[in-house]
């Protein structure tokens, strides 16, 4: 009988019996461009160094030999000229040139040139070409600039100019050329690791279209240039090539098996039906026939390819009402339904009715109760989210645990207490392949009461079938 419960919200696939998602990571296009990428800055800042270094120096000894050339020239002027003429001489010095000479007297506080290689550099080479005594200095008396202390007939003199003679060239265009090598290099590593990448991408498409059984999709590039990659790509392609032979070859041969099979075990039937006399006799050879050709159905349904699935929205109500309707009729078994109105899921229809139906026939099978010789079977969906959660439980003995994981193994058909001759050990692998080939998930569990639950997990659609 078909019950209008509410339907519980306890979840039907518990959280220890669904595996757990997979970490996700950098893709290998980004790990291998941030890899680059810091080889790249790496290698563009040890260049910056190594170029500033080696500048430093001939830069420095250049500046010094025009400052002591500009230090001679001043002395010469002032050597050869009269006190009338000195004066306008220091003032087109300074107008024209920023060049100030003024007495240098013994209280004068100096601050000596900063000690950094380009302030050594400027220094020594100072002093080799005006003499040992040369002064230079940063600040003279609280005053900045760069001073250059000098003698003339004994007299002690100070040259002083701004420091934009020796100071290093604008950071602006430090920054200008260090942005175009990153955003360069930056660009160049992208390329790079598109490059390293797209072989390893189009392999990793072509072998999903292989899974999914589209040979004729995953046939790659056996000309490009990289030997190697060449070499693999058509070491696929012929892989692929002898696949879809054998895929071929397979169903040719389960055509023909079905084929084979079936035209002999109907005329056995025939022939039992018309020459064996005794009723119960005849009765038993026609349950036997009919179980061989469950038992091939079996077998085909297992080897099917499963590329000819197309998901669309399916009715579940529907679906459970048609697989229930035809079991119905039996006295062995009731059913207790309680189903959320309105469920649709992204399945085959087909598909998913073989799945409930081997699920309704193994609850059949091995939830009878000892005591009543009935199959309750209690079937319960409800929708989470993006999911539709669907369960069937009997209420047999159910599996020792260390059984449950086994039970989805093709012809692993449990302890002797659920075993029965007519059982082939292949319906819960059918059904699970089924529902992994539809998106979904299926999980065994003992229910905490006594029985088997089978727990499946589907995509939930909508109409329009998002």
């Amino acid at each position: 009988m078909e019950i209008d419960a509410p339907v519980s919200q306890t979840p039907l696939i518990e959280e220890h019996d669904v595996e757990p998602a997979s970490k996700t990571g950098l893709s290998l296009f980004w790990r291998t461009f941030v890899l680059l990428a810091l080889l790249l800055a790496c290698s563009v800042w040890a260049w910056t160094e190594t170029l500033h270094e080696l500048e430093a120096e001939p830069r420095a000894v250049q500046t010094a030999r025009q400052i002591g050339s500009l230090v001679n020239l001043s002395r010469a002027a002032v050597m050869h000229s009269d006190a009338i003429a000195r004066v306008s001489l220091f003032k087109t010095m300074k107008d024209q040139e920023q060049v100030v000479i003024v007495p240098r007297e013994p209280k004068d506080i100096a601050e000596q040139l900063d000690k950094d290689d380009l302030g050594a550099y400027m220094t020594t080479e100072l002093k080799r070409v005006l003499g040992p005594d040369t002064l230079v200095a940063t600040r003279v008396n609280n005053v900045e600039g760069l001073w250059i202390g000098f003698s003339i007939d004994k007299d002690n003199y100070w040259l002083h100019t701004t420091r934009d003679r020796i100071e290093q060239p604008g950071g602006k265009i430090w920054l200008v050329w260090l942005a175009s090598a990153a955003a360069l290099s930056l660009a160049g590593a992208a390329f790079i690791a598109r490059l390293i990448n797209r072989p390893l991408k189009d392999l990793s498409y072509a072998a999903s279209r292989i899974r999914e059984g589209d040979f004729e999709a995953s046939v790659l590039n056996e000309t490009v240039n990289t030997s190697e990659i060449r070499a693999v790509n058509v070491g696929f392609n012929r892989m692929t090539q002898k696949l879809a032979k054998i895929e071929e070859d397979r169903a040719v041969m389960l055509a023909g098996i079905s084929h084979d099979l079936r035209t002999p075990l109907a005329r056995l039937r025939l022939e039992t039906e018309l020459s064996v006399p005794d009723a119960q006799a005849r009765a038993g050879m026609a349950i036997d026939i009919e179980q061989l050709d469950a038992i091939i159905d079996k077998f085909l349904d297992y080897a099917r390819p499963g590329n000819h699935i197309k998901l669309v929205p399916v009715p579940l109500n529907d679906v459970v009402h048609a697989c229930t309707e035809t079991m119905r009729k039996r006295v062995d078994v009731a059913f207790k339904v309680v189903l959320a109105p309105g469920l649709l899921v992204l399945a085959d229809a087909v598909e998913l009715q073989r799945v409930i139906t081997n699920l309704l026939e193994n609850a059949v099978r091995y939830g009878k109760s000892v005591d009543t010789g009935i199959a309750d079977i209690d079937i319960s969906a409800r929708h989470q989210d993006k999911l539709v959660l669907f369960r069937i439980r009997d209420h047999g003995i159910g599996v020792g645990p260390e059984q449950l994981k086994q039970l989805t193994t093709p012809f692993f058909r449990g302890e002797a207490a659920r075993t029965e001759a007519k059982g082939t050990g292949l319906g819960l692998a059918i059904v699970e392949k089924t529902v992994s080939r539809m998106g979904g998930a299926f999980v065994l569990s003992n229910a905490s009461s006594g029985g088997l639950c089978a727990n499946i997990q589907l995509p939930r659609a909508t109409a329009q079938g998002n």
